[in-house]
C-alpha cells in the first residue's frame, strides 16, 4: 500500500472520514469512491474553475459606483466618469468589492461544505450582479433604487430564503415556475452576459450603441469614440490592440484550453491577458498616466495587501421614500431569479455526483445547503456584494471525483488566502474579463436544446424570455415577458378545452410540458416529516440503507404525467423525476 492509499484509509477511518462519509469511513450512507486526497484535488478544480468570479464580480458591480456621490450638475454617465474625484472613489470601491468577494465566497464554500457535506462551490452569482449592477442600480447610481437599497433588498431577500428552506418551500416554488421558463431564464442571462462581454465598460470593446441600427461594430480605441453618438470613426474600426489581445489570448487561447480539458483554462487566459496589460509603456496598458491610472498602478505595485473595505461594508438602509414600488420589483426579481439559480444548481450539481434520492427528489443536506446559502446571502449583502448562489463550474471538480464537502471546504481556503492578493485582482483589465463572460454566456446557452420547441404554447413564452433580456437589457423585464405569455397562451388554450368538454385542442396537445404544483416526496422538509412521525432526534437523517434500482424517465415526460390538466388515463404510478435520461441510482430507504 503506498503513501496514497495509506493517507486515504487513514482519513477515512478518522471521525473526519466519518463526518464525510467518506468511502470505508463505515457510515450507513458512506459515498461509494470518495477518497480524501481526491477530494483535495476536486476541491482545487473548483478553486481554478471559480477564481474568475473574484475579478469579473468586483468589476461589473464597482460600475454602480456604490457609495460614491458624482459631484456634477448633470450626475449623467458620461460626465461622472470623467470626473477625476468620481472615479478615483470607484476605484476604492473596486477594491473593496475584490476583498468582500473572495471573502463571502471563502466563508459560503466552508461552510457548504462543512455543514452540508456537498462539493459545491458558491460565490456572488453572474447574472444576478449584472441584474443588480445594470438595471437596480445602473451604472453610475443612474438606476431606479441607490446601491445602498439595492443592498437592503438582498439582506431581506437571504432571510425570507432562510424561513422558505427551514419550512421546505424552495423546491416547491421552483417547480411552480414552468419547467421553459426555467430552461429559458439561464439562456436569456448568458445571452445578457454576452452582450456584457462585447462593450467597453466590462468587455472587449466590440460593440457600441448605434445611431441608425440599436447597435454597431466598434473596436477602436476609446480616446477615438465619438463624444455625442459614442460611434467609432470607419477609419478606427477593429483596430484597438486591447481587443485583439482579449480575442486572442483571453478568448481563442481560453477555448482551445478548455476544449482540451485543461484544468483553470479561464484563470490562465485572465492572467496571461492582465499581465500583458500591466506593463505602463505599451498600447495596452491598463495603467495610462491619468489621476485614476496611477492610483490604480499604486495599489497594484502592493502586490500582496489586505484591504480593508472602505466604502462598501454595512451599508444597508431601510428607508423607502419615494422608492417602494422599485425596491419591491428589485427585491421579487433577485427572490425569484436567485430561487431557480441557486436551486436549479443544486439540484444539478447534486445529481451530477448521485447524491439525489430518484422518488423524493430530495438530496442529502438539502435543507442545510439552502440555509447555508440564505445566510450567506443575507452576509454577503452587509460586505456589499450581489446575492450568493451556488456555481456550476463546481462540476469541475464533481468530475475530479469530488463527492463530498471536503472539496467545497478546500475551495474556501483557496478563496481566503485569495483575500490577501486583493492588489492583482483589482488590476485585471476588462478585456481580460469580456471574453470570459461572453463563454460563460455561450456555456449558459446549452440549456436551449432543452426547451419543448415542438410545442408552441412552451416554445414561445421561452423565446420571449431569452430574447427580451439582452435586447431590453434587463433580466427581469425578460422574465416578466415570458410569464405573463405563459400565462395568457396555456389559460385560454385550457379555457377552450374545458368550454369544449375536452374536443378542440391543439393538435400535438400531449406533446407539451405541463405544469404541476405536485412534488414527489410531499412539499415538507424530512426533518418536518420526522418530527411529526414523533422521531425524538427529529435532526438527524434515517441512517438505515437500502439499495432500489429506480428507472428515471424523461424530464418533460415527467411533468406531462404529473401535469394538473392532464388526461386521468396517466399511469399513477409514474416516476417525476427530472433527470434527462434513464439510468440506474441508488436509492436510500
Amino acid at each position: 500500500m503506498g503513501w496514497f492509499d495509506t493517507i486515504n484509509t487513514k482519513v477515512a477511518t478518522s471521525r473526519v472520514g466519518y463526518w464525510f462519509q467518506l468511502d470505508g469511513s463505515g457510515h450507513p450512507r458512506e459515498r461509494k469512491g470518495s477518497q480524501f486526497l481526491t477530494e483535495i484535488r476536486a476541491g482545487l478544480a473548483i478553486f481554478f474553475a471559480m477564481a474568475y468570479i473574484v475579478a469579473v464580480n468586483a468589476s461589473i458591480v464597482s460600475e454602480t459606483g456604490g457609495t460614491c456621490v458624482c459631484n456634477e450638475s448633470d450626475p449623467s454617465i458620461d460626465n461622472c466618469g470623467k470626473n477625476d474625484e468620481y472615479m478615483l472613489c470607484v476605484q476604492v470601491v473596486k477594491r473593496d468589492l475584490v476583498t468582500a468577494t473572495a471573502a463571502i465566497s471563502a466563508l459560503a464554500s466552508f461552510c457548504m461544505g462543512l455543514f452540508a457535506n456537498l462539493p459545491v462551490g458558491l460565490a456572488p452569482g453572474m447574472g444576478l450582479n449584472a441584474y443588480f449592477t445594470y438595471t437596480v442600480v445602473g451604472k453610475y447610481a443612474t438606476g431606479t433604487i441607490s446601491y445602498n437599497l439595492a443592498l437592503t433588498a438582498i439582506f431581506i431577500e437571504g432571510f425570507v430564503f432562510l424561513g422558505l428552506a427551514v419550512f421546505g418551500m424552495r423546491q416547491w416554488l421552483a417547480r411552480a415556475i414552468p419547467r421553459s421558463i426555467k430552461v429559458a431564464t439561464g439562456v436569456g442571462i448568458g445571452l445578457f452576459l454576452t452582450l456584457i462581454g462585447l462593450t467597453y465598460s466590462e468587455g472587449i470593446a466590440l460593440i457600441v450603441p448605434g445611431s441608425a441600427t440599436p447597435t454597431e461594430l466598434a473596436g477602436c480605441d476609446p480616446s477615438f469614440l465619438d463624444p455625442t453618438t459614442g460611434a467609432c470613426p470607419p477609419s478606427e474600426k477593429m483596430r484597438y490592440p486591447a481587443m485583439w489581445i482579449g480575442i486572442f489570448c483571453g478568448g481563442i487561447l481560453t477555448v482551445m484550453l478548455m476544449l482540451y480539458r485543461v484544468k483553470g483554462a479561464i484563470i490562465a487566459g485572465i492572467l496571461l491577458v492582465s499581465i500583458i496589460s500591466w506593463p505602463r509603456n505599451t498600447p495596452v496598458t491598463y495603467f495610462p498616466y491619468t489621476p485614476t491610472g496611477d492610483s490604480s498602478f499604486d495599489f497594484f505595485k502592493q502586490v500582496v495587501d489586505f484591504h480593508q473595505i472602505k466604502k462598501t461594508l454595512n451599508v444597508v438602509e431601510f428607508d423607502l421614500g419615494g422608492v417602494g414600488g422599485q425596491f419591491g420589483l428589485a427585491f421579487i426579481t433577485f427572490l425569484y431569479v436567485d430561487i431557480l439559480d441557486c436551486t436549479g444548481t443544486l439540484y444539478g450539481m447534486a445529481r451530477f455526483a448521485d447524491l439525489v434520492d430518484p422518488v423524493t427528489q430530495d438530496f442529502e443536506g438539502s435543507a442545510t445547503a439552502y440555509m447555508v446559502d440564505a445566510i450567506s446571502i443575507s452576509i454577503g449583502a452587509l460586505l456589499g456584494v450581489p446575492p450568493v448562489t451556488a456555481f456550476v463550474e463546481s462540476g469541475a471538480g464533481i468530475s475530479e471525483g469530488g463527492r463530498t464537502g471536503l472539496s467545497a471546504m478546500v475551495t474556501g481556503i483557496c478563496f481566503f488566502i485569495s483575500v490577501f492578493f486583493a492588489p492583482i485582482f483589482a488590476s485585471i483589465p476588462p478585456w481580460a474579463t469580456g471574453c470570459v463572460l461572453i463563454l460563460v454566456g455561450s456555456m449558459m446557452a446549452r440549456g436551449a436544446v432543452d426547451i419543448n420547441w415542438k410545442y408552441m404554447g412552451d416554445a414561445v413564452p421561452a423565446f420571449l424570455t431569452i430574447a427580451i433580456m439582452p435586447f431590453s437589457y434587463s433580466i427581469a423585464d425578460g422574465l416578466i415577458a415570458g410569464i405573463c405569455t405563459y400565462i395568457l397562451i396555456n389559460s385560454l388554450v385550457w379555457i377552450i378545452k374545458v368550454a369544449s368538454g375536452g374536443r378542440i385542442v391543439p393538435p400535438n396537445y400531449e406533446e407539451r410540458d405541463g405544469w404541476t404544483w405536485r412534488i414527489p416526496g410531499g412539499i415538507l422538509p424530512p426533518w418536518m416529516i420526522r418530527l411529526f412521525k414523533g422521531k425524538k432526534d427529529f435532526w438527524r437523517s434515517d441512517e438505515e440503507p437500502a439499495v432500489t434500482e429506480v428507472r428515471i424517465q424523461d424530464h418533460s415526460t415527467a411533468e406531462r404525467n404529473t401535469s394538473s390538466d392532464h388526461d386521468d388515463s396517466v399511469e399513477k404510478g409514474a416516476n417525476t423525476s427530472p433527470a434527462p435520461q434513464a439510468r440506474t441510482m441508488d436509492k436510500e430507504a
